[in-house]
């Protein structure tokens, strides 16, 4: 297999681990917030979980496509109970993975892979809303 193709799956399967422990982490904090933030929290992780589902089974079949395997193994999830933590490991979370496909799409851009340049694309918008959400959120005074 050619290296170039063997580091974006290698890449790739970083960032499936990524996707896994993002579901985690969203399913780990919805489950867990209490106190005054529970009502207001719990829905906003609970809905980020499809879209980290979505982009995990994506990059799953793309890995299965070049000829790699997928990984199964999710990356490290802190156990954290404060609200104003979680919120800044979910926002440190999707900046690293924000950081990733951006160096992922250039991998592809340079392999000629266009469909996965593009879907990369749509998944880098997903991550920077999730990034401005978690900033905005924690920019509440309550927070401060």
């Amino acid at each position: 297999m050619d290296k170039k193709v063997q580091a974006l799956i290698e890449g790739l399967n970083k960032d499936l681990a990524g996707e896994y422990s993002a579901v985690i982490q969203y399913n780990y904090y919805a489950t867990t917030v209490s106190g005054l933030n529970y009502q207001i929290l719990k829905p906003f992780f609970e809905e980020e979980i499809p879209d980290e589902l979505g982009h995990a089974a994506y990059l799953s079949e793309k890995i299965a496509n070049l000829g790699g395997e997928p990984t199964t193994v999710p990356a490290t999830v802190a156990k954290v109970t404060d609200a104003k933590a979680m919120l800044e490991g979910a926002r440190q979370a999707e900046a690293d993975t924000l950081e990733n496909y951006r160096e992922r799409r250039s991998q592809a851009q340079e392999l000629g892979m266009i469909e996965l340049v593009v879907k990369l694309e749509d998944m880098i918008a997903d991550e920077q809303n999730h990034l401005e959400k978690l900033t905005k959120t924690l920019n509440d005074p309550v927070f401060a």
